[in-house]
Order: structure tokens, then sequence, then C-alpha cells
């Protein structure tokens, strides 16, 4: 004899295998509607190559992802080399420092006559520098020469035989103004490639500030 079953219950099974009747469903058509995927990658000659897994030397490279029917429905793109990473990172800096220094131009200026007012203010000062570095050059060879002077009453420099040793004091003191010359020297030199620099990047900055001024004239 059987057990009857409560028409509540009967419900509540009904109700449950309705649900689970049709998650299966649900998830068979899901299945069938990915499919299998393939991958499309060219080789060093430039042929095409297709097939459902990437040979291990061009897993690193380049490659589409497609569905059943051949539609790409995906990319992966090759991996990067140190080199190629560290010039996409410069090249972004490079973006963010130029977009940096635009803001700079056309909220500082008003005007292409207020950075050449800035370039003369700037390259006065440097040419005042200058000038004290090449009025203490010319006063160190000066010295140089009296201490050289001086130096050939000395032997090595003087051949007679009654000549003395050069003394210490002196020989230091040549040697130190000699160290001296060559360092105001090369500061003088960078003195004038500095002139030089500072010139090309005011007349950078003026080109540049006519450009941001010529877009925003036409927008």
């Amino acid at each position: 004899m059987s057990a009857r079953v409560p028409r509540r219950v009967l419900g509540l099974l009904l109700a449950f295998t309705g649900i689970a009747v049709s998650a299966s469903a649900a998830a068979a058509n899901t299945s069938g509607s990915k499919g299998s995927v393939a991958y499309r990658w060219v080789d060093e000659q430039g042929v095409v190559h297709y097939g459902d897994r990437v040979p291990p030397q061009y897993v690193e490279k380049d490659r589409a992802i497609l569905n059943s029917q051949g539609v790409q429905i995906g990319h992966l793109e090759a991996q990067k080399t140190p080199e190629q990473i560290a010039a996409e990172t410069r090249a972004q800096q490079e973006t963010i420092r130029q977009k940096q220094h635009d803001s700079f131009l056309v909220t500082t200026y008003t005007s292409v006559k207020d950075i050449e007012a800035l370039r003369d203010v700037r390259l006065d000062q440097l040419k005042g520098q200058r000038v004290a570095a090449e009025q203490y050059v010319e006063s160190l060879r000066s010295r140089l020469s009296g201490l050289q002077s001086r130096a050939m009453l000395f032997r090595p420099y003087n051949a007679r035989q009654d000549a003395r040793r050069m003394p210490d004091d002196l020989a230091e003191d040549l040697i130190r103004t000699l160290n001296d010359l060559r360092t105001q020297s090369n500061l003088l030199v960078a003195k004038g490639e500095e002139e030089s620099a500072l010139k090309a990047q005011f007349q950078a900055d003026i080109e540049r500030y006519r450009e941001l001024h010529a877009v925003h004239a036409q927008r």
C-alpha cells in the first residue's frame, strides 16, 4: 500500500524539479553557444597559421582568438621585451611632461612678448656670469705666466749649474693655479653651452606657445 504524499509537499517537489530542469537547459545552451576557440598567428616568414593550440615558440607573439565560426572574438598582444617596456615607459613619461609643460606655458604667459622678456633677463644673467668667469680665467692666466717666469730661475727649467731647486711653495702654487685654470676654463665652456641651450629652450617654448594658441583659436 503506497503512502499518500500531501498536496503541499507534492507542489514543492514539482517546483524544485522545474527549476533544476531549467538550469540544466540553460547550462547546455551556454556551453553550446560558446563553442570551441581557435587561434591565428603569423610566423617569421609572414605566413598566417590557424590552430586550437599555439606552438610554444609563438606563445609570446601577437595572436588572435577565433570562435567556432572563425570570427575574431579576442586578441592577445605579444609579450613585450624589457627594451620595449622601457621605451613605452619613457614615451608615457615624456607625454606627461609635455602636458605639464603645455599647461605651464598657457597659464604663465599672456603673450609671446612675456616669454621673450623672461628669456632676455635669463640671458643677461648668464652673460654677467660668463663675463665674470672670463675675467677670472684671464687673471689666472696672468698669475700662471708670472709663476712660470719665476720657475725659469730654478731647476729643472734653468740649465745653469748654480741654479737652485725650485722651492716647494712655488711648485705647489704652479700646480694649484694650473688646476684652477683648467677648472675655470671648463666652467666657461659650460656657460657657453648653457647659454645656447637656454636660447634653444625659449625658442621652442615660443613656437609651442604659438601652436597651443592656434589650436585654441580654432575651437
